[in-house]
């Protein structure tokens, strides 16, 4: 089979990304019929058909959905050797409009920001401090920091540039009077508090005795949006949370907050940035992309 030109397979994803081939081809700067015809020599050489067509809409095949998921990693890729070469000739400048988790943004991400700035005095920052997963592409966000997620649509771009570890935790005060679980089972007998948001529900993974990975009978009346919410809906003693250990290491170091089943190791939690997949990353989102990796993920 002939190798797809990459020109055709870029168009096939606007055009996907757009619903159209008259939106597609003009995001490429081509005509609707350059459009039309890039993708019907893409499904020639490819020996299938990636997309439905009538006469009210366009819809991915099966096929046409993998070969978009495996688009994404090939211009990705291309991104990353562009950049491997480009060296500092890619100047970041404009406006970089991001996403972030609330207590991630402001405790970690916010400490990057002198840096960034100082590095590309060009650029202005818009930061958005909320757990809410938005939509990068409808809302105009060049990038998204999330925590334990990937791409949620194929939109979107994944990348992780940190991690960290989860922790059970609880107030003196709720152990004093609910007393402490012995074991994994034994949540099943206490107050859990739990995130949960329309997108989102959280489980909690343990690794138990016998090193095997379980998922924790963790049930509760509590549920919240909010990581800020759980941890300070713990300090006052509702009941006991898992928390990113960023967001639990002050409390935990004063006291104010305690270790749940200590011995047990809990499941590693993925940072990642989300963009919207383009044929070309703007320097000042790749920039700051670049700065979280080799800040964070040591």
């Amino acid at each position: 089979m002939l190798r797809a030109n990459l020109n055709d397979i870029q168009v096939f994803m606007a055009v996907a990304d757009a619903g159209s081939f008259v939106a597609g081809g003009l995001a490429m700067g081509l005509s609707r019929s350059a459009a039309g015809k890039a993708v019907a020599r893409l499904e020639q050489r490819l020996g299938v058909r990636l997309l439905n067509r009538t006469t009210r809409a366009l819809s991915l095949t099966d096929e046409g959905r993998e070969f978009y998921r495996r688009g994404l990693q090939v211009l990705a890729s291309v991104d990353d050797a562009e950049a491997s070469v480009a060296g500092a000739g890619g100047t970041a400048r404009g406006v970089l409009r991001l996403t972030v988790p609330a207590a991630f943004g402001r405790l970690v991400l916010l400490p990057l920001l002198p840096k960034y700035l100082a590095a590309w005095p060009e650029v202005q920052v818009e930061m958005s401090f909320s757990d809410r997963l938005a939509d990068l592409v409808d809302e105009g966000f060049d990038l998204a920091v999330r925590i334990g997620v990937t791409a949620p649509d194929t939109r979107l771009v994944s990348r992780r540039v940190a991690k960290y570890r989860a922790l059970l935790c609880a107030s003196p005060a709720y152990l004093a009077s609910r007393g402490e679980p012995r074991n994994i089972d034994a949540l099943a007998e206490h107050q859990c508090l739990l995130f949960s948001s329309r997108s989102q529900k959280q489980s909690w993974r343990l690794r138990d005795a016998h090193g095997d990975w379980v998922r924790a009978p963790a049930r509760g009346r509590l549920r919240f949006d909010s990581g800020e919410a759980l941890r300070d809906a713990a300090l006052t003693g509702l009941g006991i949370a898992c928390l990113p250990d960023f967001l639990a290491a002050e409390a935990l170091a004063a006291g104010r907050l305690r270790r749940v089943l200590a011995g047990v190791e809990g499941e590693e939690v993925r940072i990642v940035a989300l963009y919207p997949n383009k044929r070309l990353l703007e320097p000042r989102v790749r920039r700051f992309i670049d700065l979280m990796v080799e800040e964070l993920s040591g």
